[in-house]
């Protein structure tokens, strides 16, 4: 009787046009429900049989209802789906594939089965890439994905590597090379210097050494100092097969024990490597620093032949010069050479400290592996006086280009760091005045009064305040025009000192040799800067990823369990904090469980970085505290820490 009625069709089509709508991003949980995040304060419930049409981080639109008196959401319509290309884990079954996603919360076994282009068997336990073809709320009954490529096996103790550089989709391996790669390309005029006394400071196993210097001093007390670069650009022209694959990569990609080049090694630790006793063509510049310490406008950039004398280590020049060792330089003139540039280290320090900003020494931490890749253990290692004095070697070399750039052409690949937005000076200014800083939005948002402020920080070494400033600061990036790097204190700052490393160092480096040799220069394209920026977050994501999962292999270990540990607080977030173990550099996670028992009594500041307990501050960032291991959680590779009353 009411089948085909038009009265009954518009009414339901009234019905279902007034039904509200909302739009967000699905949060599962571990207990099958989840919950349609709509912005930061808003959120709406999934039920369970709700949940079962999407998945955790899709995007999606969905009806709101109201069942027994609560507010829920139906999904209805797919935005985005949170996965597409994906790394997972593969499960077998009757003889059939399915495919685990690698991400927390989700949890969902998906149907799977390789794509035509794969020819890869898989077994039980495997890792692979895969595609999602498929999607419930797209009308498909089944959660469906298709099989790109296979990582490697179960167990293999490179799956934290191999795993995270297919999640990344980043290069495992260094690229192919043709024999006409390896011939120098160039046949410009060269000075002859391989009779100079130049060495190499780096760390004792490294094989690209792309920095030599050579410095000597006049009567006057003014030091002159050559920095010679290693120069790929001399063997890879512009725009061949190597050098779209080295664009492409941006980077040498540092990993925890090993790192996968942006050149071919033959390249980059051989044949342009500045290995000692070896003729090596560089881009090099002539820089006098003058007595108090600041540097000559007087620069001057020239192609050279170079032979290193020396390459020493940081560790020995460190001890050598902290009179701790027994090592000492092969040579007098070697001897000389350290000297020299020791006393320029401590001229340029004393200048920075009042021209510009010092950087605060900081540990690092390192992997000690076996050759199989297992985590044997972990080395703390410090900023010595011979990284030091690399470090103001580059820097001087660093500034002396971007000026030289900037003066000639007024373009290039600089690095740029723009301090405080306007909204955030405000909050800083603010922020400031609880402890009698006083400073204008005016003041900070220039290079002087950042410098200034930054100066008195140092002084006031209260690390509560460093870590709420470093929230306030905006982001190093990277321009094709000069501007300040405020985080350095100078007014411009351009690096072409690791050309074998970095590809925008490689952009530089022809620029400048365009200059030299007086030829029409190549402006770099947003596009290729908006690259290098990307390529650069994504070789870090890598890094600390690949850094996570080592740490929860490590900490499993028996001599760990019940161990405490002191940890700094490094985050305060929605429902935890955040913290660091001093011994090791582990980033745990404090749940709000384990601070205190009832829930509504429990504040996480995270604007702040505050914990109030019943309105009191109990914790906050840059506390130290002890704490022991909770859990270790190997397939979301997070550490789960508890506090020790």
């Amino acid at each position: 009787m009411f089948q085909n009625n038009p009265l009954l069709a518009q009414l339901k089509k009234n019905l279902h046009a007034k039904t509200p709508r909302v739009e967000g991003i699905v949060k599962s949980t571990e207990r099958g429900f989840g919950f349609l995040e709509v912005d930061a304060q808003k959120s709406y419930f999934i039920p369970p049989k709700n949940m079962k049409k999407v998945m955790h981080g899709d995007k999606i639109v969905a009806l709101l209802k109201i069942e027994q008196e609560r507010e829920i959401v139906e999904p209805e319509r797919l935005i985005e789906p949170f996965l597409n290309r994906f790394v997972g884990k593969i499960e077998k079954k009757d003889n059939r594939l399915f495919i685990i996603p690698d991400y927390p919360f989700l949890k969902t076994l998906i149907t799977c089965q390789p794509n035509k282009n794969c020819s890869a068997f898989f077994h039980h336990g495997d890792w692979a890439v895969a595609k999602l073809i498929k999607h419930k709320l797209r009308g498909d009954y089944l959660f469906y994905a298709e099989l790109i490529e296979k990582i490697i096996s179960e167990d293999d103790p490179l799956t934290p590597w191999w795993v995270t550089l297919a999640r990344h989709n980043l290069d495992k391996k260094e690229p192919l090379f043709e024999k006409n790669d390896l011939i120098l390309k160039e046949n410009y005029p060269r000075k002859d210097l391989t009779d100079l006394d130049f060495i190499t400071i780096d760390n004792s196993n490294t094989k690209d050494i792309d920095d030599a210097l050579f410095i000597h001093e006049d009567l006057n007390g003014q030091f002159y100092l050559t920095v010679a670069i290693a120069d790929p650009t001399a063997y890879i022209k512009q725009d061949s097969k190597l050098d779209l694959i080295a664009s492409k990569r941006g980077f040498t990609n540092y990993l925890p024990g090993f790192n996968i080049p942006m050149l071919p090694r033959n390249l980059s630790e051989d044949i342009c490597s500045l290995n000692p006793n070896k003729r090596r063509p560089v881009l090099a510049c002539n820089i006098i620093i003058l007595k108090d310490g600041s540097i000559s406008k007087n620069v001057d950039f020239f192609l050279a032949w170079i032979k290193s004398k020396s390459k020493l280590s940081y560790e020995n020049v460190s001890d050598w010069l902290e009179k701790s060792s027994t090592w000492i330089p092969k040579t007098k003139s070697i001897e000389k050479q350290i000297l020299l540039l020791h006393r320029l280290c401590l001229l340029r320090i004393k200048w920075r400290e009042v021209n510009a900003v010092l950087f605060k020494d900081s540990l690092e931490y390192r992997f000690h592996l076996s050759d199989e890749g297992k985590v044997i253990d972990i080395f703390i290692e410090k900023r010595r006086i011979a990284h030091k004095i690399i470090e103001e070697a580059m820097i001087i070399a660093n500034i002396s280009a971007a000026n030289f750039l900037s003066h000639h052409l007024g373009f290039g690949i600089y690095n740029i760091h723009t301090g405080f937005d306007l909204v955030n000076a405000e909050n800083a200014v603010t922020f400031l005045k609880n402890y009698h800083l006083y400073f204008t939005v005016k003041e900070i948002t220039t290079l002087k009064g950042f410098c200034k402020l930054r100066r008195i920080l140092n002084m006031l070494s209260n690390s509560y305040i460093d870590s709420r400033m470093r929230r306030f600061q905006s982001f190093g990036d990277f321009s094709i025009m000069p501007g300040p790097h405020f985080a350095l204190g100078f007014s411009k700052y351009a690096t072409w000192t690791s050309p074998i490393r970095k590809y925008s160092d490689m952009i530089n480096h022809r620029l400048l040799k365009a200059i030299i040799n007086k030829e029409k220069p190549i402006k770099p394209s947003e596009d290729i800067k908006l690259k290098i920026s990307e390529q650069k977050r994504r070789n870090r994501i890598s890094e600390r990823d690949v850094s996570d999962w080592l740490y929860t292999i490590l900490l499993k270990k028996k001599k760990y369990e019940n161990k405490k540990f002191k940890a700094e607080i490094i985050d305060i977030a929605r429902s935890g904090m955040r913290a660091r173990l001093i011994e090791n550099g582990a980033n745990v996670f404090i749940p709000g469980v384990f601070l205190h028992p009832i829930r509504e009594e429990l504040i996480f500041n995270q604007e702040i970085g505050k914990v109030f307990i019943n309105g009191i501050v109990q914790y906050k960032v840059s506390d130290y505290i002890d704490v022991t291991l909770s859990e270790i959680r190997q397939e979301t590779r997070s550490i789960i820490a508890k506090p020790e009353n």
